[in-house]
């Protein structure tokens, strides 16, 4: 058994070793000639860069309701107030609120528009709710996004591609 033990416990402490480095290889460069640090320092710099822009993307956007801290409904009406069309414009009139236009990866986008309509998908704002989501590919542009408009209750009335 003294065999058995030792064999055991050495596998143990080989798993065990096997781990921490593991953990500790995505630290940076620590001597080992590893370019762990400059690929995190290039990615933080990229990062940085694309957040600056959406900043000033949303800021630009915001400019023109006149306050930089609108909400994303404020600055969505505004939008369509300025550029849409009339039908469009009584679209939006409806919506209450908008989740998910300011966070875009060009990856999976996703955006909620609440509405004040009721009866889903067959109810009166069908029609109308496809206005707001041509409204709202015409305000934001994403190369996977999705738009989702709701209804009072939470039911999905329409959705669409932005």
């Amino acid at each position: 058994m003294g065999m058995k033990t030792k064999v055991a416990l050495g596998a143990v402490v080989g798993i065990v070793v096997i781990g921490v480095v593991s953990a500790n290889s995505g630290d940076g460069d620590n001597g080992n000639g590893g370019n762990g640090g400059g690929t995190s320092a290039a990615a933080d710099k990229n990062a940085g860069d694309k957040a600056g822009k959406s900043d000033d993307a949303a800021k630009s956007d915001a400019g023109d309701k006149g306050a930089s801290k609108a909400s994303q409904a404020e600055q969505f009406k505004a939008f369509v107030a300025k550029n849409g069309t009339p039908k469009e414009k009584d679209a939006v009139a409806h919506v209450l609120k908008v989740q998910g236009a300011d966070q875009q990866n060009d990856i999976l986008d996703s955006a909620d528009v609440y509405t004040d309509f009721t009866g889903g998908l067959t109810g009166e704002g069908s029609g109308p709710s496809k206005l707001i989501a041509s409204a709202f590919a015409d305000w934001k542009d994403s190369k996977n996004g999705l738009v989702t408009v709701y209804d009072a209750d939470g039911e999905i009335i329409t959705n669409g591609n932005f």
